[in-house]
């Protein structure tokens, strides 16, 4: 994606000063899915870069990893991955927990979700710590595929997630590189 094209969608993202706590700048992505030009651009993007690292399935954490993850599977053509809160998967689950800055959570996928070495898309509306990212990393590789990449609408590098990540490679569409 062209610098002048990631600057189109971020100019679709809404800054929320002291949300949800005072201090704190809350990327709001809302806006660019109201936006269908916007929201083609970004999920046909995002698409570009699975079909490019190879990835055959595109895996997404609730809630809002749902919302762009799909529709970048269907154009990828690939298979789409959920990864649930707890309880929320009416199968046989692998889990993995994570930790939160109050606390730990936990996600988790069908056992059945994925075939032995297949190659996958971790995809998130947004980066921050990294957390949830690389709990369905986890996920992915204890069902014995591969993380071909993680990809994000929006990445925020003071927080870094990216490093967290590595070796995995990431790409983000739009990064903020302060507060």
């Amino acid at each position: 994606m062209t610098a002048g094209a990631a600057g189109a969608l971020r100019a679709h993202i809404r800054d929320i000063p002291d949300f949800p706590a005072p201090g704190i700048v809350f990327r709001d992505v809302t806006p660019l899915f109201l936006d269908p030009e916007a929201l083609q651009a970004a999920t046909g993007a995002l698409a570009d870069y699975a079909k490019g690292v190879g990835a055959t399935y595109v895996a997404s954490a609730e809630a809002r990893g749902f919302v762009l993850g799909g529709a970048v599977a269907a154009q990828a053509g690939a298979g789409f991955i959920l990864a649930r809160k707890p309880g929320k998967l009416p199968r046989e689950t692998t889990s993995v927990a994570y930790a939160l800055e109050y606390g730990v959570d936990a996600l988790e996928m069908h056992s059945d979700a994925l075939p032995r070495g297949a190659r996958v898309l971790v995809h998130d509306d947004l980066l921050a710590t990294g957390g949830t990212a690389e709990a369905v990393c986890g996920l992915v590789e204890q069902a014995g595929a591969t993380v071909a990449a993680c990809a994000f609408l929006v990445e925020l590098a003071y927080l870094g997630g990216r490093a967290r990540l590595a070796p995995r490679d990431v790409h983000s569409l739009i990064t903020y590189e302060a507060e």
